[in-house]
């Protein structure tokens, strides 16, 4: 090729190029345009569907377009994983991610099909709850020390009860037994009302759960808060110790949510959409409507949420690989 049309062909490029750059500003100040789902890879009625839902009514107002809640429910949260990650990458389809669908299922389910850490934008975190120990009040061990004391001294007496296999609390129960290195029988249950209800019964002495659903019992003296497995107290059982301070350095094991696009969203559009985000979550109503549900505002930058995200998927990566859980 000549020098000269080298030139040419290297102003072209540029052309181009800077013509690209123009083309995605322009799409990120006129961002958005139209409706956006938020898909919510569950039933409605539930609490990740609640929480959606307060957050979706507060970007609508502040993006003055409507962001409508798409409940996708089944394969424990797969199937409307998979729907995000397989829409176009424009802003118009999020979805509201949590340790469970981003962080457990990937390595839980054989066929899941997705890498969280390829098929998805971090756009941010929108809080977290922790993982509470709970105990029935007849139930003699007060603290976590107690516990794995009475375990090792009868390893394999004592039921812990805990959500369905593979979600978080089953799961937070599994690091549990890895970490303080006893042998306990989980009883794992199809939901969280019936671990409550047997709770509540005395039919397993122990279980792990998150916070909303037994707050009203644990503040009426049904159930007893034995730790928090968050690594500062809850705000909502500031006398309640953390797992870090009863003697499992470290230990933590909440259920976090954040918002993610597919991969490939621009640039321009992520940062707009965190922007927003950060901003809604701040407001005081917001804070005090999901402070009701047990949940934590935390919020951050897209690149802090990938970190947190990597280092959360290999550390469950790690509990499902060991407990040997596994769904087709």
């Amino acid at each position: 090729m000549s020098r000269f049309l080298s030139r040419i062909a290297a102003a072209f490029i540029w052309a181009a190029a800077a013509s690209l750059i123009a083309c995605g500003a322009s799409i990120a100040a006129d961002y958005p345009t139209r409706t956006i789902t938020l898909v919510v890879p569950f039933p409605p009625g539930g609490g990740v569907d609640t929480l959606a839902r307060v957050v979706a009514q507060k970007l609508s107002e502040a993006f003055r377009q409507q962001v409508v809640v798409d409940n996708r429910a089944g394969g424990g949260g797969t199937i409307g994983t998979r729907v995000v990650a397989q829409a176009a990458p424009d802003g118009y389809t999020l979805l509201l991610g949590h340790t469970g669908t981003i962080s457990i299922n990937p390595s839980l389910y054989v066929h899941a099909g997705l890498d969280p850490r390829k098929d998805f934008t971090p756009v941010g975190l929108i809080g977290s709850m922790p993982v509470v120990l709970l105990a029935n009040p007849s139930f003699p061990a007060k603290t976590v020390g107690d516990f794995i004391a009475m375990a090792k001294k009868d390893p394999g007496k004592f039921n812990l009860g805990t959500s369905a296999v593979g979600t978080g609390s089953y799961m937070c129960a599994e690091l549990f037994k890895a970490e303080a290195g006893v042998n306990v029988t989980l009883i794992p249950y199809k939901g969280t009302a019936p671990v409550m209800n047997d709770l509540l019964g005395g039919h397993v002495p122990m279980a792990f759960g998150v916070l909303p659903p037994a707050l009203g019992n644990i503040q009426a003296g049904k159930l007893r808060a034995v730790a928090v497995a968050s690594l500062k107290r809850s705000s909502l059982l500031p006398d309640t110790p953390t797992f870090d301070e009863s003697g499992l350095p470290g230990f933590e094991a909440t259920s976090w949510f954040a918002l993610y696009a597919p991969a490939g969203l621009p640039k321009d559009v992520q940062m707009r959409i965190n922007a927003e985000t950060a901003r809604v979550m701040a407001l005081p109503d917001v804070k005090e409507k999901l402070a009701t549900l047990g949940l934590e505002v935390a919020t951050g930058t897209p690149e802090a949420l990938g970190t947190f995200m990597q280092a959360e998927t290999a550390k469950w990566a790690k509990v499902v690989k060991d407990s040997g859980a596994k769904f087709e």
